[in-house]
């Protein structure tokens, strides 16, 4: 058997080549992990919310950000690029390209098969470092399914709704924004 050594990147090393490649990586404790393409229902509906949520917070202090702006949590080291994220009030940049958000208050991913245990678990678990971080969501591209998590006053994580129902409507009260599922799931392939 071959031992197989990767090689440890350091931030400013991952953040040099990032930002010159031509696909999106992660990045975590000095490795980086290829991201995977998305499916056309993943898309579909990555983009149903994008418009909700554009429509919804237009003019008001929170602004969404799609799949392609980088999150980074210094409290982990983790960069990575949420599906959706919201922030209120304040963008902070981790520094001055300003390409990199710090302070997200809610994040959306969209389940796939081979993202969703890690979007549960690990990643989850990182996520819930950052201090401005209030909501996570997590929409399900293989079947009608929605998870809401909030995190209380005292700092609490809790599961707030979970529904698979296409008539249900999901209350994200932080943003002081109702998604109907029926409206998420718009034009998707064997869903509804």
């Amino acid at each position: 058997m071959i031992a197989q050594t990767i090689k440890m990147y350091s931030e400013k090393e991952y953040l040099e080549l990032e930002r010159e490649a031509e696909y999106k990586s992660e990045y975590y404790q000095g490795e980086i992990f290829a991201m995977a393409g998305a499916s056309p229902n993943h898309n579909r509906i990555l983009g149903n919310i994008s418009g909700e949520c554009y429509i919804a917070l237009k003019g008001k202090s929170c602004q969404s950000f799609s799949s392609d702006m980088r999150l980074h949590i210094p409290q982990n080291g983790l960069y990575t690029y949420p599906d959706l994220l919201v922030v209120c009030g304040k963008l902070e940049f981790a520094d001055k390209d300003k390409d990199t958000l710090l302070n997200p208050s809610t994040i959306i991913e969209v389940l796939s098969k081979t993202t969703s245990a890690y979007d549960r678990g690990n990643k989850f678990r990182l996520y819930r470092s950052i201090p401005t971080l209030t909501e996570y969501i997590l929409v399900d591209s293989l079947s009608v399914s929605v998870e809401v998590f909030r995190k209380d006053g005292k700092g609490i994580w809790y599961l707030a709704m979970e529904t698979n129902n296409i008539e249900d409507r999901i209350a994200l009260p932080n943003l002081n924004l109702q998604l109907n599922l029926s409206d998420i799931y718009a034009r998707t392939s064997g869903l509804i």
